[in-house]
């Protein structure tokens, strides 16, 4: 890994879904070892890649697996790849470029992968299933990608990790968390973006999960997170859970 010191840390995302080759990973997890924010960075990476995936993952059929194997005679194999002498350098350039990139294409085909698989057999529901993901992940990866994206993490009273990842380019904000408890019967969490001590409703989350926040976000000092009833209210109804400025 050809780095300096403090270009580990935009290696964090591909690390998280297995992008590095085997000296990479060894050189960065010695520096994992002795970095706390990327710990929690890999493992927040690897949370909402498997959550995002989680939302819209289908059971297959009973007889997938006996149709799969019938079908497997009759497959034509491929030839081997042989990649070019610059791949590895075009690699590494796109890796240390283009991480959240990375993570936002992983997460998609991770979340959208079964979806395909099944979409013939489930018809409309898996359609529409397919589509919500696939608005959601745009979404996602255009904050992840943007150039000037910004990051900061958290954590609420009750205990749970969030991040929140700013565009000012896309004037976007994508809102993630982590070990955030149930809600319980009738009550939601709802995101708050702050303007100048007003509060305007960003959104809901009701459980772990990442999200885009509604509203602008370009003039917001903070995102705010309380417990509201189910469907959410026009203004906060109980005291902020959390109150996390936003990057600058």
């Amino acid at each position: 890994m050809n780095h300096h010191a403090t270009d580990a840390h935009t290696l964090v995302a591909a690390y998280a879904l297995g992008a590095l080759d085997d000296a990479e990973r060894n050189d960065f997890e010695a520096h994992l070892r002795a970095c706390e924010a990327c710990q929690q960075e890999a493992a927040e990476f690897q949370a909402t890649t498997a959550r995002l995936a989680a939302a819209v993952a289908q059971p297959p059929p009973p007889a997938a697996k006996a149709q799969v194997m019938a079908a497997l005679d009759g497959v034509r194999q491929l030839p081997p790849r042989i990649p070019t002498s610059a791949a590895p350098v075009l690699g590494g350039i796109l890796r240390r470029r283009a991480v959240p990139l990375a993570l936002a294409a992983s997460v998609a085909a991770a979340a959208l992968g079964g979806v395909a698989a099944w979409q013939t057999q489930n018809g409309n529901d898996l359609e529409q299933q397919a589509r919500q993901a696939q608005q959601q992940l745009d979404e996602v990866s255009a904050v992840l990608a943007a150039p000037d994206a910004r990051t900061v993490h958290g954590k609420a009273a009750n205990g749970a990790l969030t991040t929140v990842i700013t565009s000012e380019r896309q004037n976007r904000a994508v809102f993630t968390a982590a070990n955030l408890p149930a809600p319980g019967s009738g009550k939601t969490y709802q995101l708050w973006l702050d303007h100048d001590g007003t509060m305007r409703p960003a959104g809901l989350i009701d459980h772990d999960g990442t999200v885009t926040l509604t509203g602008d976000p370009a003039d917001a000092g903070a995102v705010g997170l309380t417990l509201e009833p189910a469907g959410g209210s026009p203004q906060p109804t109980t005291d902020p859970l959390l109150l996390m400025t936003l990057p600058a």
